[in-house]
């Protein structure tokens, strides 16, 4: 409670951050009294990019805010609503991460010790670097019971984080996540991770091509949408895993796992497969960067300045227990540089075709910083041909839409949730303004600058006063 409750009185109240699931039935109920009357907000004479699918910005409009939501755009100011500056300023929706792993106490099929009720991990702690960086919901592809807790906590009140999609695991063989090996074992776990309350089935590596099918069918039937792994038992027969209602891939590496033919060629022919199927791209073109670099060298990763932001017993694993870095070679290192040019025409070829692009990061593999991962990968696809408006696409309406809840964010709209970005520079002429942050709307609540820039400073602090505590090695035996 140190600094939650210090975040409160900085924001004056906490407003319902629900997770996904009450987007279609808000029924949480915040900790603030009912009677606590929320302040209305306008942001006057800021330029508003709604990334609608109209091609049009709004100068010097004025956005009304009242109960979370966006109620007017250019409407009059009602005589009690708190005015923000928007001179000079660009607003944008809140961004979108469509690829994360959120750190619990079972990290990564690793089961943390904890005392008594303690735990490693402070949800404040882990969502702070998201929101200070504009990342307003996050999709989460390997969930567990406890992030229903995060999520929970975001929801009361007792946090300030993004909302939070969440997608069972579903795997094969003798890996990890929830094992099973036959349609009927496979189409049973489907329905009873629907019944645990996930939203989303994910795919894994190891399914076998019967077991696969039954899941995205049976996922389909459920009225769940299907995202992840082309698993390795479609080796060769790469065309059978476009199976109907295969929502989305996972990484662009799915199909570079496919092939030892990195041509513009085969790009094509696997954005053909997605078009003609339906199926969506997350790229995660940021991960497989910083695996490269930690393959050739931790030096980057450790003199970077986010470092600080990340749990001290993840910086202890990312530098002392570096699989990419401890296990390279030289071959490694140059099938990932490989990998790294062959996704960029992987990018550029699905864009051609109209293959739809979200962006995901893959956050919480080694090198790849919660929330401003996502910068980092809006800005590679840039470099890998997209638009910046294609770009800011890729992380607010498009996501939006893939999730389902288009009707209230990824857009800035008159009856839409205010998840939005105030910007100190304009986005459209040069994409890593989306870093230069004025403040952040979540869901309603606003937070300027100085409050996020306290939030991670205060972060900061704490990580590095604890760092003497966590050995990876040590508290794992890894």
């Amino acid at each position: 409670m140190r600094d939650k409750l210090s975040y409160r009185i900085l924001c004056c109240f906490f407003s319902i951050a629900v997770g996904f699931a009450p987007l279609t039935s808000i029924g949480a109920v915040s900790q603030i009294s009912k009677d606590h009357k929320r302040p209305v907000f306008a942001i006057k004479n800021v330029t508003v990019i709604p990334m609608t699918s109209a091609d049009h910005l709004l100068p010097n409009a004025t956005v009304i805010i009242r109960n979370e939501r966006i109620v007017s755009l250019n409407g009059p100011i009602p005589t009690e609503a708190k005015i923000i500056d928007g001179k000079g300023k660009w607003l944008i929706p809140g961004l979108i991460d469509m690829h994360v792993h959120v750190p619990t106490d079972i990290y990564f099929g690793t089961k943390l010790p904890t005392q008594g009720a303690s735990t490693f991990f402070d949800t404040q702690d882990v969502m702070t670097p998201y929101i200070a960086n504009g990342v307003t919901t996050i999709f989460d592809l390997n969930s567990k019971a406890e992030h229903f807790g995060q999520r929970n906590d975001i929801a009361k009140g007792e946090v300030i984080g993004p909302r939070m999609a969440l997608s069972a695991l579903i795997n094969g063989g003798d890996g990890s996540g929830r094992i099973v090996n036959t349609a009927t074992d496979g189409r049973q776990a489907v329905r009873s991770a629907k019944a645990e309350g996930y939203e989303f089935i994910k795919v894994y590596s190891q399914l076998n091509v019967e077991t696969y099918k039954a899941i995205i069918d049976e996922a389909s039937k459920q009225g769940l949408k299907t995202v992840g792994h082309i698993p390795n038992a479609f080796q060769g027969k790469l065309e059978e895993a476009f199976v109907p209602h295969f929502g989305m891939v996972a990484h662009a590496e799915e199909f570079s796992k496919q092939t030892t033919n990195f041509t513009s060629q085969e790009a094509q022919r696997f954005a053909k497969l997605m078009v003609e199927n339906g199926t969506w791209l997350s790229p995660t073109l940021t991960a497989v960067k910083r695996i490269l670099s930690q393959a050739r060298s931790l030096d980057e990763l450790r003199a970077s300045p986010l470092l600080k932001y990340v749990h001290p017993l993840l910086q202890s694993k990312w530098l002392t227990a570096n699989n990419y870095n401890r296990n390279t070679t030289p071959e490694f290192v140059a099938h990932f540089e490989q990998l790294v040019n062959f996704h960029i025409q992987l990018v550029q070829a699905c864009k051609k075709a109209g293959v739809p692009i979200v962006s995901g990061t893959d956050t919480g593999v080694s090198g790849v910083m919660a929330g401003f991962a996502l910068h980092d990968e809006i800005e590679l696809l840039v470099e890998a041909g997209l638009t910046t408006k294609e770009a800011l696409n890729s992380a607010t309406r498009l996501p939006a839409i893939w999730l389902g809840i288009d009707s209230e964010v990824g857009t800035i709209e008159v009856g839409k949730r205010a998840d939005l970005i105030l910007l100190s520079a304009n986005p459209l002429s040069n994409l890593k303004n989306t870093r230069e942050i004025s403040g952040v709307f979540v869901n309603g609540q606003w937070l300027t600058k100085n409050i996020l820039d306290k939030m991670l400073a205060d972060l900061s602090k704490r990580n590095t006063a604890s760092k003497e505590k966590y050995d990876w090695k040590k508290i794992t035996g890894k």
